[in-house]
């Protein structure tokens, strides 16, 4: 998710569009919304898990060089930048207005690449009556049968 919010030019519409009335500017508005974005597309519901997520050396890669040094923000921090500045009226506008560019970004015909989605399945065999799972007469097993969704880009010929 890193290298494509990189490739749409997330941070530049971050920057260009929200506005940070925080006093405390130690992590950029651009980590703290990432943070926020990238734990739920983690499947964490809310900012409960970011202490434990502050210190896991892979989800600070999200951030800028202070996140790697530092790590990311704690629950308290992440809650309070979700209830204050994101929520205040003109940057819930503007939070639209990213989301229009992004999409506009993604489907803009004359992108120098091609981004081709790649779907596939995976078998993980599962053993008692685990939730959700299923016998799979292909596999010939009870299992868990979930899809992925993957990405990779080809530099487009003319």
């Amino acid at each position: 998710m890193r290298e494509l919010d990189e490739r749409l030019g997330f941070s530049d519409l971050i920057t260009q569009h929200l506005t940070d009335s925080r006093k405390n500017t130690q992590l950029p508005l651009a980590d703290l919304l990432r943070q926020s974005i990238y734990s739920r597309m983690a499947g964490h519901e809310d900012g409960n898990d970011a202490e434990r997520l502050a210190q896991d050396p892979t989800f600070r890669l999200i951030g800028s060089e202070k996140i790697w040094e530092r790590g990311a923000a704690l629950t308290s921090r992440l809650q309070s930048f979700e209830t204050e500045p994101l929520t205040q009226e003109k940057n819930l506008v503007r939070l639209a207005s990213i989301n229009r560019a992004l999409i506009a970004k993604a489907e803009s015909p004359d992108s120098s690449r091609n981004v081709v989605p790649t779907m596939d399945s995976t078998e993980i065999p599962v053993y008692g009556r685990q939730e959700q799972s299923a016998h799979n007469g292909h596999f010939g097993s009870v299992c868990d049968h979930p899809l992925s969704c993957s990405s990779s880009t080809e530099k487009e010929t003319v």
